[in-house]
């Protein structure tokens, strides 16, 4: 069968990388230690990968025996942090749907992360030390492939080194067995052990286990399969000393594509080795990253862009309502109700010169239903009662000199009608 070509894997590792690293934010913030701990180890192993295979794409020089040192390790330690991680998150999920009381405290809480921190971190580094026991030489570099950690075939590797990533993965697979059994007794009580993880809800909850659980399905058969090929590739050798192990320690094993090319198992175990770490990284980001809380903040993140470069964004939100944001915030348009955007076009008024409020003119209000005919603006339920804004005045100013004036009758005056005075005062008067 063919090999990809190294630009391909190459471009894998890398877009692996950004996928993995994306919904760690959030979930720092909620603190799930496991989970956080697969992203980091993962997407730092892509990263490792993807470096390799671009600075030894063509050539074996040893260019850099320092990063091959550190490189080298981590290819190690990631070996076993990967399901180490999925141990710590399939120990929580068994703790959750176990716990007697849905209540921690703060201690306790910090106690669960000591221990993931001891099982995802303590155990990847015991593994890079006794790696060491069993080093051969230095490193070897592949062409294509970059710096290759190197152990010596001998019956000690496979207790200290090829039988970790098995070992963790039946411990995991105990826990993940442990944790359906609980949830088949509880279930009852499920949604009341997660109203204690305010972080965790009933979807990231499942979401995890079917993470947890691919990974125990994944690691066993391979850790399996890897020592079936270590067994085979080449033979086994005797263990003889410490001194016999570590001659010419410093030696840096370079092996052009052409040389480990002939191998066919060379190519499987090397290969395996390298996609297992990008398909970790694919299975993680189909779990998380297209989950309620990642779309969420896909959404922030766009908008919060194209504000800084200035562009204009659309949204629509669930009731319905499509809004547009940036250049033109006028815009608006309801689903559920049918109505078509409206356009606001907002007009600047020239301000009235001072002096005009001198004028001698009068504007004189409706009298007496003269003014009956102008027509009055219907009721608007968007306007505020008792304000005025600068689009419900009018165009132009009124002029009072166009206006009709009512038709007041002539003065006039009845000379007779008018009441004559009667002065206070007897009829007559008596003298005597």
């Amino acid at each position: 069968m063919a090999e990809p070509p190294n630009w391909f894997f190459s471009l894998c590792a890398f877009v692996s990388f950004v996928l993995v690293m994306i919904p760690l934010p959030w979930h720092l913030e909620a603190w799930n230690t496991g989970t956080c701990l697969y992203m980091i180890w993962t997407g730092l192993a892509c990263l490792n990968q993807f470096i390799n295979s671009v600075v030894w794409n063509s050539d074996v020089i040893n260019r850099a025996p320092v990063w091959c040192d550190i490189s080298t390790k981590f290819i190690i330690g990631s070996a076993v942090a990967i399901p180490a991680s999925s141990l710590c998150i399939n120990r929580r999920l068994y703790h959750i749907a176990s716990v007697s009381s849905v209540t921690k405290t703060r201690a306790q809480k910090r106690r669960d992360v000591m221990v993931d921190l001891a099982i995802g971190l303590g155990l990847p580094i015991l593994e890079m030390c006794l790696h060491y026991i069993v080093q051969g030489h230095r490193f070897n570099i592949f062409e294509e492939v970059g710096c290759y950690p190197f152990t010596w075939n001998t019956p000690p590797a496979y207790a200290l080194v090829f039988c970790w990533p098995i070992a963790i993965g039946v411990v995991s697979g105990y826990y993940c067995i442990l944790t359906i059994r609980e949830l088949s007794i509880r279930r009852a009580q499920f949604k009341e052990l997660l109203s204690a993880n305010k972080n965790l809800s009933s979807s990231r909850y499942f979401r995890l286990m079917g993470l947890a659980g691919i990974e125990v399905l994944c690691t066993v058969p391979l850790g399996a399969y890897s020592i079936y090929l270590n067994s085979t590739a080449e033979p086994i050798q005797r263990w003889v000393s410490w001194a016999n192990t570590h001659y010419d320690f410093s030696r840096v094993g370079q092996y052009p594509s052409v040389v480990w090319h002939e191998n066919q198992l060379t190519i499987i175990s090397i290969q395996l080795s390298r996609y297992f770490i990008i398909i970790c990284a694919l299975v993680f980001f189909a779990f998380f990253g297209f989950a309620d809380e990642a779309m969420r903040n896909y959404r922030l993140a766009y908008q919060s862009v194209t504000k800084r470069v200035g562009l204009s964004t659309a949204s629509f939100s669930a009731t319905g309502t499509w809004t547009a944001n940036g250049t033109n915030p006028d815009m608006s348009y309801n689903g559920r109700s049918g109505t078509m955007p409206v356009f606001i076009t907002q007009r600047t008024e020239q301000k009235r010169d001072s002096f005009a409020s001198f004028s001698t003119d009068l504007s004189l209000g409706d009298y007496g239903g003269a003014l009956d005919d102008v027509k009055k603006e219907p009721y608007s339920p968007t306007s505020s009662g008792g304000s005025i804004s600068k689009e419900t005045l009018p165009i132009s100013p009124v002029d009072s000199m166009n206006i009709p004036l009512p038709t007041l009758p002539e003065p006039t005056l009845d000379v007779h009608a008018v009441p004559r005075h009667v002065p206070d005062a007897p009829d007559s008067i008596d003298v005597v």
